[in-house]
């Protein structure tokens, strides 16, 4: 509590708009669905070629340029539920109950929320599209629909569908991209307009357009995005293929209406004068969707995620590299908007990164982060069982403890031989239900049609194959993830002190899985299925 005060009381020097006189500072979170890393301001920090030379993304490289970028986010789950859980309750996702799972997930109400604690202060809080609510309205840690805007339209969420769409239709692209970004400015101004005075707010964006299914062909027919652009830009263990590069430049496309939609937040803030009291915060909840590596691994592809962070106080055009993981959030909104922030939360502030004048690493303890994985869809796995992992990631290493090696990482293959096989075209439809914890895509029916292939079975095999209890990688000279030295006596010391460190922390923190009860989320209710 004293530092608390301490930081508080530093806030107040640092900026008039932090002070105890002045009102508290607005929050604006902007957080995508599967949305992963990509956007141009990360195209200078990525030190090889990528994605993010590709793309095009002004409004969110605005706020990264008079704000902070951090290159060390990382979320605790690469799972949608888990991963808000833990970030509206500022703890690890295997604390917050059945909120650690996807289909079966039912809120705890007497776990704390940041949004809840901010409107119990005095904040006017809403969102507009996703946040949680796996349950009834009374379920959700947000606070139920009583607290969502969203009657100007949600079409939006499924960008590329409903611009082509109007396309078809015989609407040019640019009047159908302001139909569709006029719902998100009617929303936040419906939000605003419900706001008592000066009050302050705190407002969730959670669009779901980077959330599968694209429209095929979108990202060049609608923005310009050309698939052949993309050659030599993607990782390794994703095939430099027409039809990947098809599939994700139509991702990208959805990247960019999403940076759409942030300048039309940016824009009604400064129309208002409101943007420099605001703390705009840009992030999402995992890695890419559908393909190898992405989301539900706990390799980078999976867990590390934007966040750039603009507002009052904030020494701007900074690059942070201190380690941080996305439960922190929780305590940082409580903490500019001067509210006590819960002892259960296990995710620290930070405020102190973001009020530094300096760049690179500022706080020497910030130096790796816990992440993990139970279960995400239903049926995944016979019997409904999870595939329980957590990882270790360092400067240096990232070390995975796989604690059921037997079963299947992403689901179970459903085919035996080629001849089982469906058509490529009923492989790419949500329907087919092989590793299912993968979503359904063509950058997946692609790698699932190659299995064979001498020169992808590598592709396919990283991607669906069993995985030992152990797997380290060693970032310097393998940066992608691919290569695992867990069995390299050369590595056997690093391997040694990762392992006690990973379940050192998880005994600290009271994760299940190595407590008194391993086997909690084996058990009903987490093997249920129901929503």
């Amino acid at each position: 509590m004293k530092l608390f005060f301490i930081l508080v009381s530093a806030l107040t020097l640092a900026t008039a708009t932090f002070a105890a006189e002045v009102k508290r500072p607005n929050i604006v979170f902007c957080f995508a669905d599967d949305w992963g890393r990509y956007a141009g301001a990360y195209a200078k920090i990525d030190g090889r070629p990528s994605l993010n030379d590709i793309i095009r993304t002004p409004n969110i490289d605005r706020i990264a340029g008079e704000g902070v970028l951090f290159r060390n986010a990382f979320v605790t789950s690469p799972s949608c539920t888990p991963c808000r859980s833990s970030l509206l309750s500022g703890q690890y996702f295997f604390r917050t109950h059945l909120g650690a799972i996807l289909n079966g997930a039912k809120w705890d109400s007497s776990i704390p929320t940041f949004p809840l604690l901010l409107r119990d202060s005095g904040y006017h809080i809403g969102k507009s599209h996703k946040v949680w609510s796996p349950g009834t309205p009374a379920d959700a840690p947000y606070g139920g629909q009583t607290h969502a805007y969203e009657k100007s339209g949600r079409r939006y969420n499924n960008f590329s569908e409903n611009a082509t769409e109007r396309v078809k239709a015989g609407v040019s692209f640019a009047d159908a991209k302001a139909e569709l970004l006029a719902e998100v400015r009617g929303n936040f101004q419906s939000f605003l307009a419900d706001r008592k005075d000066a009050q302050p707010f705190c407002y969730w964006f959670g669009a779901t357009l980077t959330h599968r299914t694209y429209e095929k062909h979108s990202g060049v027919n609608l923005w310009g995005i050309r698939p052949d652009d993309l050659k030599g830009k993607l990782p390794p263990f994703l095939p430099d293929v027409p039809e990947v590069r098809d599939d994700i430049a139509d991702y990208m496309g959805e990247c960019q209406a999403w940076d759409a939609g942030i300048g039309v937040l940016i824009a009604e803030l400064e129309r208002r004068g409101e943007l420099d009291n605001t703390i705009f915060v840009i992030s999402g909840d995992h890695g890419m969707p559908g393909v190898p590596m992405g989301k539900c691994n706990l390799v980078d592809h999976g867990t590390n995620v934007a966040l750039i962070v603009r507002g009052p106080g904030i020494k701007s055009g900074r690059i942070i590299d201190d380690f941080v993981n996305l439960m922190d959030l929780a305590p940082t909104f409580l903490e500019v908007g001067r509210v006590a922030r819960p002892e259960v939360m296990t995710g620290r502030s930070i405020v102190p990164l973001l009020q530094a004048t300096q760049a690179g690493q500022i706080d020497p303890t910030r130096t790796w982060v816990v992440t993990g994985r139970e279960r995400h869809v239903a049926g995944a796995r016979e019997g409904n069982l999870p595939y329980p992992h957590r990882a270790l990631r360092t400067k240096d290493f990232l070390y995975i403890r796989n604690f059921a090696p037997d079963r299947w990482p992403v689901g179970s293959p459903k085919f035996t031989s080629r001849a089982d096989l469906p058509a490529f075209e009923k492989l790419e439809k949500a329907t087919y239900t092989a590793f299912a914890d993968m979503d359904a895509s063509p950058t997946k029916a692609w790698v699932i049609h190659h299995f064979d292939d001498p020169q992808y079975k590598w592709v396919y095999d990283l991607s669906f194959g069993k995985r030992p209890g152990e797997e380290l990688y060693d970032l310097a000279k393998d940066p992608y993830q691919i290569k695992n030295v867990a069995a390299d006596p050369a590595y056997a010391e690093s391997l040694r002190k990762l392992g006690a460190q990973l379940l050192a922390t998880l005994k600290e923190v009271a994760d299940p899985r190595v407590g008194p009860e391993p086997v909690k989320f084996e058990l009903p209710p987490f093997t249920q299925a129901g929503r």
